[in-house]
């Protein structure tokens, strides 16, 4: 039976271009699907192509998205279009191939997100509920669970969402957040009575096919089985109904025979999945329904651990109980992140990666490609990135040990034989052959590198593709080509090491063309080959296909990495961003106040004590935007600052200026932060750190303080030095 593959990845956000994280899921579901294409299935007593469907989407529904596009005066479809044009750089740049990229606001995700929805509530699985919603009190509108932030209730990390924590992978409803916040105002939210619309996951039903579902061998990876298990309970009692309408103003699907009400982006994002495919094929002509009820037909799910919850709960018995028929024939390949210097990856320490810098730096998107398939396997790990192993791997296999392969021989083949291959081998360049292709215990090479591909093992099928490439270099450095060129008498012996070694280097490029697809397509044109499939693997198909060929000339397949390079492609921490020359942000930290009189007491304070460099390293002094200020009720001397110090949160600080400024006066503003002061606990709340003022000596005599204020040019974030 012929496999037929439909192959999905999480759904970006449409509010942001693609991050490296992005960009390492696509890759890793990339380099299956390529695996899968050059695989043949037999039926009948016939090998056929397996049938494989790739298809993304852009998640585009939510309040976050609508309020973007009223900050830029444009429409969210508008937005959106905007965000999905810069799509193509991203995915063509990194050889990602998607077959079709489409979008959740499309006819057919209203029309089969409806239609789940129909189907659950006719199975008794929708129930209406008034409950308290989040409602921002500034904003005036109720919060969607993205809207929110605030401390996880199961492990109590900060600036989390209000539907999972990205920590502990925890799903909660927002109500249950610690201290919750709006995004837009930073205010504190207040509860509001509203009609919502809920899925019944804590119905036995759910309970017990979630069970079910989730111990299917081969369905997941077995640490997220037991993770999600914890969640259901022992017998279900852990899953609560789940809230899948949202209030408008709103950016989404509408909920049927519902006014005002829309589908939570959790309802119909992963519908967008079906959607993509179905749009995809209407356009091929392909019958939809058909492929899905057909039993060979199977969705392969590449996910981050980060949004597990929702597609290990929510998605798949909204799927079944709709009577989706994917839903027996789903399974979910669960990956861990990506850290830089087993670091969390973050603009403000230097340590994010942009991959669009990686392409205009014009470093080869194969060397990621390679980097990251070296270190994926199975398992829910996260990936570290480090510029020194990344340099030395890349230029260590596949410069200095598969490229270089074809780079040693292929100028004799042109040079002495007119391009053409030998016709024939002896016994001896046979043995080698077979050593390089076969293991230890004798068995070929390329059926456990499949297996491993096939298992998601990239970096174990990478290994044992090297140790080939090992054994070819050996065989190359012992007959050493360069020396019989020099020798009239020993041509044929050169003509037969070198289509020897060319022979094992289109192994390799067989073997390595799920990772490196550009370099194989070269490799294709430079070996006359045509499409590269599996079955061109093995010791009889190796030598038969490649004797008495004539090749084309060699030119360079890929250049070694420069370290400079890595240097370059960090985001540079905020901190190191210049400001204007003139006027630089490392001047003295604190301006005196206003002097009373030349040499006054009151007005300029002595010196203190001298200090090192070293001492004044310690202290870190950030430029931060005020983006809230409030009187603090019970307090003369407070004021409440809610500051952007570029970290991606905000930070909570109190200071006592009240006396001089108003709090409308300093929304907006620039000033200066001492960043690493240790979180003092106040009686009003927690103060996270202090913004520098000016004052005089006697403050009694002259009462002016005034906070700095960096020149114009100067960014949250930015480092005083």
């Amino acid at each position: 039976m012929t496999r037929k593959l439909f192959v999905t990845t999480a759904l970006p956000y449409a509010n942001a271009a693609f991050h490296i994280g992005h960009m390492m899921e696509y890759i890793q579901a990339d380099i299956w699907v390529r695996f899968q294409r050059m695989q043949r299935d037999g039926v009948d007593g016939e090998y056929r192509p397996r049938e494989v469907h790739f298809v993304g989407a852009d998640d585009t529904h939510g309040t976050p998205i609508m309020i973007a596009a009223e900050k830029e005066g444009i429409t969210p479809q508008e937005f959106v279009a905007k965000i999905a044009a810069g799509r193509a750089q991203y995915l063509d740049g990194f050889h990602i191939a998607f077959d079709n990229w489409y979008s959740t606001d499309s006819p057919e995700n209203v029309e089969l997100s409806q239609g789940i929805y129909r189907k659950l509530r006719d199975n008794g699985l929708i129930q209406t509920k008034t409950v308290d919603r989040f409602f921002d009190p500034v904003k005036g509108m109720f919060l969607a669970d993205r809207n929110i932030k605030g401390e996880c209730p199961k492990c109590g990390a900060k600036d989390q969402y209000g539907d999972n924590c990205e920590v502990c992978g925890a799903a909660y409803q927002p109500t249950d957040l610690v201290n919750p916040y709006s995004v837009f105002t930073n205010a504190t939210p207040v509860l509001k009575p509203s009609e919502q619309y809920f899925f019944k996951l804590s119905d036995p039903r759910c309970f017990e096919f979630l069970r079910d579902w989730l111990n299917t061998p081969g369905r997941l990876q077995p640490e997220m089985v037991n993770k999600v298990s914890e969640w259901l309970g022992e017998a279900g009692e852990k899953l609560a109904d789940w809230d899948i309408s949202r209030d408008a103003p709103y950016f989404g699907i509408p909920i049927p025979d519902a006014p005002g009400k829309f589908f939570y982006v959790w309802l119909d994002a992963p519908v967008g999945y079906l959607a993509s495919l179905k749009n995809y094929f209407g356009k091929q002509g392909i019958d939809y329904d058909a492929f899905l009820r057909d039993p060979a037909a199977e969705q392969i799910h590449f996910i981050g651990k980060d949004i597990v919850s929702f597609h290990l709960l929510f998605w798949p018995a909204m799927l079944k109980f709709a009577g989706h028929p994917v839903i027996d024939n789903l399974k979910v390949n669960v990956h861990g992140h990506l850290t830089v210097n087993n670091e969390k990856m973050s603009k403000s320490r230097g340590t994010g990666i942009s991959p669009l810098r990686y392409l205009n730096l014009g470093m080869n998107p194969e060397w990621l490609r390679y980097y990251i398939a070296f270190k994926l396997n199975s398992k829910v790990e996260d990936l570290d990135f480090t510029g020194e192993d990344f340099v030395a791997r890349v230029n260590s296999d596949l410069i200095g040990k598969y490229v270089n392969i074809a780079s040693r021989c292929a100028g004799f083949i042109a040079k002495k034989f007119d391009g053409k291959l030998a016709g024939e081998l002896s016994h001896h360049a046979h043995d080698w052959i077979k050593r390089a292709l076969t293991n230890a215990e004798g068995h070929v090479r390329a059926d456990a590198i499949a297996l491993s591909y096939e298992n998601r093992e990239f970096g174990k099928a990478l290994r044992e593709i090297m140790e080939i490439a090992d054994v070819t270099n050996q065989y190359v450095d012992e007959n050493k080509p360069w020396v019989l060129a020099k020798d009239e008498t020993k041509l044929a012996e050169l003509h037969e090491v070198c289509t020897t070694a060319l022979i094992l280097f289109r192994q390799l490029t067989i073997l390595l063309s799920p990772v490196l697809p550009g370099v194989a397509a070269n490799v294709r044109a430079f070996l006359n080959d045509g499409a590269l499939t599996w079955a061109d693997t093995g010791l009889e198909a190796a030598s038969s296909a490649m004797l008495g060929r004539t090749i084309g000339a060699y030119t360079h397949l890929m250049t070694r990495v420069d370290a400079k390079m890595i240097d370059e492609l960090f985001d540079a921490p905020k901190p190191a961003a210049a400001a204007p020359a003139a006027n630089p942000v490392s001047a003295a930290p604190v301006s005196a106040a206003p002097a009373t009189g030349a040499g006054s007491d009151t007005s300029i304070e002595p010196l203190a004590a001298e200090i090192k460099i070293d001492d004044f390293a310690k202290i870190d002094l950030r430029i931060a935007k005020i983006v809230n200020c409030e009187h603090v009720e019970g307090s003369d001397k407070l004021l409440r600052l809610t500051l952007d110090v570029g970290e991606g949160r905000h930070r909570n600080v109190f200071s006592g200026i009240k006396s001089m400024y108003q709090p409308a006066d300093l929304v907006g503003k620039l000033t200066v932060l001492v960043a690493n002061l240790a979180p003092r606990k106040m009686k009003f709340g927690i103060s996270e750190g202090m913004v520098l003022a000016a004052s005089a000596a006697d403050e009694k005599a002259n009462p002016g303080i005034y906070i700095l204020n960096p020149w114009p040019g100067a960014e949250p974030g930015m480092r005083i030095r």
